[in-house]
Order: structure tokens, then sequence, then C-alpha cells
């Protein structure tokens, strides 16, 4: 038995300690939501009271929204030029991941145009120069939290110091490394802010409840009931044609395939647990390791389908429960964003909420109230969020293969039909670990 787990099992026991942490998060993020949505329908004057709680966990994540934004494009442009120059499978892999995460926002967009999505709330826009109606300690303990670092020119000075770090070649390499130690310090912190998140998830829905009654609780579950739906979809009938068409594979038969895969993600809300043993499962289906080795890792980062139509979707909803819907110009502009800005920060706790709040701050600052409401169910839909991730990364690499005639078929075959099945042991020598190259540009997130 020991020996067979091995080397690669020894860092097994630091992620079952994660997952637990995890599911305690869960579990305290549901509890907060159901005591939240109780005190906001019993004593909605008591709930609208608690509204601070939530301000102050939507600011801590304000707060961090710039540095987010920063570390991931610099990196992210660093790791588009790592897979550029492997030739035409960094090509292939980057052109199809631009495609298909626009393609899912722009299904995202569409989804919440046609359900309208917390039409109806009429929650109050936010005001950063506003005081509520608070003492003197609360003002004393929100002034604490620093305050908006603006987004669109973080954004800009990303964009020119990735591009510049670039051109200076070997020179830059310790200075993106360096950003890579600043990133994993940025998203330590973000991931410590959400241990906050059962704080700030009560106080929000105890908040809008007391002030709207039931009505929210019906907005939240048709945006999460619509958006698992849309990935369900996404999945079956757009990657599971594009995988169908292109390399003749059953998406339910891959699906089959990485069952135990989908559990580990289900139970850490992450599709990054999962992906050590991607990179084994895709080897041992029969892509070639240099396909896998260049594919997964950086379709990790820039092939999100799944935050994409979570991005899109959770926007409309703030803005219409706002009050305010986007306009079709507003929402081209806020999905071109989203693009941009979503990359790089792939199974980072927090980090897919940071990125919608930069959103609304860069397009419509009042917006930024109803995030609260996203706060308490954005961990009901991280599942669909990480699971979509996965898939579309599977698929990807197994077309990507099929594209550069790097895939053998007739061990895909004897491997979805269970005449080949994984071995474990797979696992050890190497296998399902990231290649050097690649290694650097993930070392962030994954702390």
């Amino acid at each position: 038995m020991a020996s067979q787990r091995g080397e690669s099992l020894e860092t097994a026991a630091p992620r079952r300690k994660g997952l637990d942490k995890s599911h305690y998060l869960y579990i305290a993020v549901i509890v907060a939501v159901v005591l939240g949505a109780v005190v906001g329908l019993l004593f909605p004057e008591v709930g609208k009271s608690l509204k601070p709680l939530g301000d102050g966990f939507i600011k801590l994540i304000k707060m961090m929204i710039a540095p987010v934004i920063f570390c991931t494009i610099v990196l992210g442009i660093g790791s588009i030029a790592k897979a550029a120059t492997v030739g035409k499978v960094g090509g292939l892999a980057l052109g199809y991941f631009v495609i298909m995460s626009t393609f899912a926002l722009a299904i995202g967009l569409v989804v919440g145009n046609l359900i309208h999505p917390g039409e109806g709330l009429k929650l109050a826009p936010y005001d950063p120069n506003k005081k509520a109606a608070t003492d003197s300690t609360v003002d004393f303990l929100l002034g604490i939290i620093p305050g908006d670092i603006p987004v669109l020119p973080t954004l800009l000075a990303a964009i020119l110091v990735g591009f510049a770090l670039q051109k200076m070649g070997a020179q830059g390499a310790p200075i993106l490394k360096a950003i890579g130690h600043g990133q994993a310090l940025v998203f330590r912190i973000l991931i410590m802010i959400m241990w906050l998140a059962p704080v700030g998830a009560f106080g929000a829905i105890a908040a809008v409840v007391g002030a709207t009654g039931v009505q929210a609780i019906v907005s939240m579950f048709t945006l999460m009931i619509a958006f698992y739906i849309t990935c369900a979809l996404f999945i079956v009938v757009i990657l599971g044609g594009l995988l169908q068409v292109v390399a003749g594979v059953n998406i339910f038969k891959l699906m089959k395939y990485l069952a135990r895969e989908y559990l580990l993600i289900f139970s850490t809300s992450s599709s990054e647990a999962a992906l050590p043993r991607l990179i084994a499962k895709m080897e041992h289906l029969g892509v070639s390791k240099p396909v896998v080795g260049v594919t997964v890792p950086t379709g990790y980062s820039f092939n999100l389908d799944g935050t994409a139509i979570y991005l899109t979707m959770a926007s409309l909803f703030v803005a219409n429960a706002m009050g305010t819907p986007l306009d079709l110009g507003a929402q081209i502009s806020l999905l071109v964003f989203m693009i941009i800005a979503s990359k790089g920060a792939a199974g980072v706790t927090g980090a897919g909420l940071a990125t919608l709040a930069a959103g609304l701050q860069a397009h419509r600052p009042e917006l930024l109230g109803g995030v609260g409401m996203i706060v308490g169910i954005d961990r009901f839909m991280s599942e669909a969020r990480a699971l979509t991730n996965f898939t579309g990364n599977a698929v990807a690499t197994v077309l990507v293969g099929t594209w550069v005639k790097e895939i053998d078929g007739g061990q895909v075959t004897r491997v979805l039909s269970g005449e080949l099945p994984f071995d474990e042991q797979t696992m050890m020598a190497g296998h399902g670990e990231m290649a050097p190259k690649e290694e650097g540009a993930r070392e962030a997130a994954k702390a």
C-alpha cells in the first residue's frame, strides 16, 4: 500500500488538509446565508442594520482589486510569451482559448439578457462618499480599510509592464520572478479575506432580504439555477459538439473517465486541485507529452469558460438588482474588460469575485453595492465554475492534440471504453507534474 502512494502522494496530506478547511468555509457560508435570510425575513430592521458587515467585506475585496489585476496581467502576458515560443501547439492553444473564453462570455450575456436576473429588487446604489447612518465605531472600523485604487490605470500599467518585461528578455526574468512572489502574497491575503466571507454574506443577505423580502431569495436562486443550466448546456452542446466533430470523442465518455477528478473539484470548489491528475490522465488517454505539457497549464490561466459565464451573468444580475440595467454598449465594454482581467488567476479562492468587482468598479462604480448579494451565493456557483473550467481544459487538450496530429486514436478508444484503465501509479515518476517552463507562471496561483 505504501509503495502505491509513492513520492507524488507525499503532497496529498497538505491538499487533504486544505480540503478540510475548504469544507469548513463552505459550510460556514451556507449557514451564514441561511441565518441572514432568516434574520432578514423575521426581523427586517435588524437585518438592514447589519449592512455594514457586507459593506466592510466588499471594501476588503475592493482593496485587493488593483494588486490582483496588476500581478495576474503582468504574469499572464509572460505566460503568453512562453506558450508562443513552443510554436504550433502554443499558437493553436492560445487562439482556441481566446475564442472559447470570448464565446463563453457572450453566452453569459445572452442568457443574462433573456432571464433578467435580479430585476425588480431596486437596491440602493453604492456611493463611496456617502456616510452610512451608523455609529462612530462602525465608521472608524470601515475607515481603516484602504480606499479605492483606480482599476483601468492599473490595467494599462500592467499591460505596459508585461510587454516591457518581454522585451527585456533574460534581464526581465528576475523581475517576473519577483512579481510572481508578489502575486503569491496578494493571493494569500485574498484567501485570508475570503475567510471573512461568512460574516460578509450574513450581513449582506440579512440587509437585502430585510429590505426586499422573499424576492431577494427568489432572485438569487434564479441566478444560480440559470448559471448551472448554462454551464451544463455549454459543456454538453458546445464543448461536446466540438469534441465529437473534431476528434470523434463522446463528451460523456470523457467525463466518465474524469469522474474522480470531478469529485475532487466538487469537494474543493477549485479546478486547480485536479491539475496534476488531469496532466497524467491526458497523457494516459493518448495525447503526447509536449501537447499536454503546453496546453493544460496554459489553459488553467487562459481558458476559463465557467468563470467567463459567471462574470457576465453576475454583472447583469447586479446591474438589474440595482435598478440600473446595462445597455448593449456597456455590456460589450464590460465583456472586453473581463476577457483581459480574468486571465491568470485560475483556481484562486476569491479571484472571480475580485475580477467581478474590478469590472463593475471600472465601468459602473455605483453598482458595487450589489456585489454583497453575490458574496452570499458565490460559493454555491463555484463548483459549476470549476467543473466547467476543468472540462474545457480537458476538451482543449484533446482538440489541440487532434489538430497537430499528436494523439493516439486507438489508445483514446481503449481508454474511454475501459479496456485500458488509468493506473494511479502513473502519477509517479514525474507524471502529472508541470513542465519547468510553466511552473513559474503557475507558482503564485497555486499558493
